[in-house]
């Protein structure tokens, strides 16, 4: 009897991902692709005179036409940043009519035959042509047979690159590193200068390149439009031309020359021809451990942090928001309010229209005694720290938390000393020499909220501030931020879905629904008589809304529920059950209660030393009880397992709506 095949392991040399065999109908073209781009490169290399290649190539006339080349080239690298970087970001950042079109004309340069492109710039700026008179006879200029037509033709033909390569970049970055740029006092131009480039630079380094060697082999539109004249447009691709005619040879090696120095681009630019985003923050980073600080706490993350950066203003808020939102917001000096409220709700909308930067509501805001309404974003002293932190990912975290005061006109070593004091304060201290690529998610959400209140707001926006921070570490930033709101004197609004944080720092709690807002009440009162289904959730609470009746409320899922509170027949109200007034019981209680509902267990969760037991039922909507675990274990609860839910009615709150 023959003992089974075994399969051999394959050679580790030759291990191959599943799905990654190309099939033959594919690969086979794929590789007459591939010989059909490499012979005419393997053509000039076999043909190329190699014992004569240096003199060919440094003849004078060679020599001259490569000059003149790298004149060209370089010049018109120079106009197509001048002119390409601000259309790219006009393209990338601006929406306006007509936008499809010009970045048609933008590209229509690539797929024109460079001929037919030479004939138009003739039609165009020629002596004759349609502006070529006028800067004849007004400024002397004549593009037409002169160095500057080349240069003219080259850039006609390249720009695009450039324009292609930086709009993709462009619209890959995020605009919430500008917009907080802009938040933290710098004006668009050093935004555009201090933030849009540096990020954008890899993007912009590889257009460049591609738009400096096609300018490099430019021949068909300049010889069109330009002419060529030995020294004054005879580039080397029209060298090239003229070589063919008399020396096939010298041509060849010259050809051999232009392919070298186009090949060096490629490899330099690695495969970041791809027009996408440059966002360094999306790159890995080094997680560090957000236990604890990362360094010893320091002695002001223990004690209440009052201010000394700044002079003790008083900047009062009134706004009233129209658009998706739909609110009035009065608060004096000092107010912290927590902004809570489901997704969808407006809360990051509600942000958005006090710092001026969203068409979806629109804020008449007034601090103190300046209307701030019709300035500009970086005029405002509105401050904010998105959900993402948008930390410069160019700059280090010392810099990064200088960069408001630096926009402000702060000079460069105070500027420094104040944000290493914040940096110090939010315990990030040591990490201050640190880029956020090195940080981990906490770390650097505490710089982010560093360089807010480094900048000296007006007015402080805080987009949930401490998610990304571990439960310690979001104690200590906690305590020092409520510290330093102690002796803020503008407003502070967070948005938070916390209710820790709801409580523990804000003076006001604002619910937010649909645009609307539900309730805008102290902490405590919140918490007692939450008027939004969703904030009672939050807080731990069932929340059943419903219709009032005689002796309680007709729940609008259907089902009936008894109070001994009492409501006018007919009003809209909320139905709010704490999970620990809810009784679990395997047979029909009898005895007191009033609301007593079979139901199925189907999800039992841990709250700490206590256990959450969420029971569906077809008589009455989803509720929550919370038990002990060693109730749980007489009771046998398990995933499936049929229950009897009872809630007294006394127990039950009803809150109009």
């Amino acid at each position: 009897m023959r003992s089974p095949r075994t399969l051999a392991p394959p050679p580790a040399g030759r291990l191959r991902a599943p799905g990654t065999r190309a099939p033959l109908a594919l690969a086979v073209p794929a590789l007459v692709a591939i010989a059909f781009l490499l012979m005419p490169l393997v053509g000039v290399l076999a043909r190329t005179p190699w014992n004569d290649l240096g003199t060919h190539l440094t003849s004078p006339d060679v020599l001259e036409a490569l000059r003149l080349s790298l004149v060209v080239s370089f010049c018109a690298l120079g106009l197509s940043l001048l002119l390409g970087v601000p259309l790219a970001w006009l393209l990338a950042r601006v929406g306006f009519p007509g936008k499809a079109l010009v970045r048609s004309l933008v590209l229509l340069p690539m797929v024109l035959p460079p001929t037919v492109g030479g004939v138009a710039l003739l039609l165009g700026f020629g002596r004759r042509g349609l502006l070529g008179g006028w800067l004849e006879n007004t400024f002397g200029i004549v593009l037409p047979f002169h160095t500057s037509g080349a240069v003219v033709a080259a850039t006609f033909v390249a720009m695009p690159f450039l324009v292609i390569s930086l709009e993709g970049t462009l619209a890959g970055l995020r605009t919430s590193y500008e917009e907080t740029a802009a938040s933290l006092g710098a004006s668009p131009v050093r935004v555009f200068c201090t933030v849009t480039l540096p990020m954008v630079a890899p993007g912009l380094a590889a257009g460049a390149a591609l738009t400096w060697a096609r300018a490099l082999g430019e021949f068909g539109a300049t010889i069109t439009f330009a002419g060529n004249l030995p020294g004054t447009t005879q580039t080397l691709p029209l060298q090239v031309y003229l070589l063919l005619q008399g020396s096939p040879e010298a041509a060849t090696s010259v050809s051999l020359l232009l392919l070298v120095i186009a090949m060096a681009v490629l490899v330099a630019l690695r495969g970041r021809w791809t027009g996408g985003t440059t966002d360094r923050a999306a790159r890995p980073v080094r997680v560090g451990d957000d236990t604890a600080p990362a360094s010893p706490p320091a002695t002001g993350i223990e004690e209440p942090v009052t201010t000394s950066v700044a002079p003790q203003e008083r900047w009062p808020l009134h706004a009233e928001v129209t658009g998706f939102n739909e609110l009035t917001l009065d608060a004096g000096p000092g107010t912290t309010i927590a902004v809570v409220g489901p997704n969808g709700a407006g809360k990051t909308t509600l942000l958005r229209a006090l710092l001026g930067l969203t068409p979806r509501a629109r804020a008449t805001l007034r601090l103190g005694d300046t209307d701030v309404t019709t300035l500009p974003p970086h005029r405002r002293g509105v401050a904010w720290v998105p959900q993402d932190g948008a930390l410069f990912p160019h700059l280090s975290a010392l810099s990064n938390t200088a960069y408001g005061l630096r926009a402000q006109g702060t000079p460069r070593a105070q500027a420094r000393r104040a944000a290493q004091l914040w940096l110090d304060r939010l315990g990030v201290g040591p990490l201050a020499h640190r880029k956020p690529a090195q940080l981990s998610g906490g770390q650097a959400q505490r710089v982010a909220l560093a360089r807010a209140l480094a900048a000296r707001p007006r007015l402080l926006l805080l987009d949930e501030p401490l998610a990304a921070l571990d439960q310690t570490t979001r104690a200590h930033v906690r305590h020092t931020l409520r510290g330093h709101l102690a002796g803020f004197g503008g407003v502070c609004l967070i948005v938070t879905h916390d209710p820790v944080e709801a409580v523990s720092l804000a003076d006001r709690v604002l619910v937010l629904d649909d645009g609307q807002a539900l309730q805008d009440a102290p902490p405590a009162e919140v918490t007692r008589h939450p008027r939004s289904p969703w904030v009672a959730r939050m807080l731990g609470r069932n929340a059943w809304p419903g219709t009032a009746t005689g002796d309680g409320l007709a729940l609008t899922g259907g089902g009936h529920l008894v109070a001994a509170d009492r409501l006018p027949d007919g009003a809209r109200a909320l139905a709010i059950i704490a999970p620990e007034a809810v009784s679990l019981h395997l047979d029909r209680p009898t005895g007191s209660p009033r609301n007593v509902w079979p139901g199925t267990v189907r999800e039992i969760t841990s709250a700490g030393s206590r256990l959450r037991i969420l029971v569906t039922s077809d008589e009455a909507p989803d509720l929550v009880a919370e038990i002990t675990p060693s109730a749980a274990l007489e009771l046998g609860l398990a995933d499936g397992v049929s229950v009897w839910t009872s809630v007294k009615a006394t127990e039950v709150s009803l809150v109009t709506l």
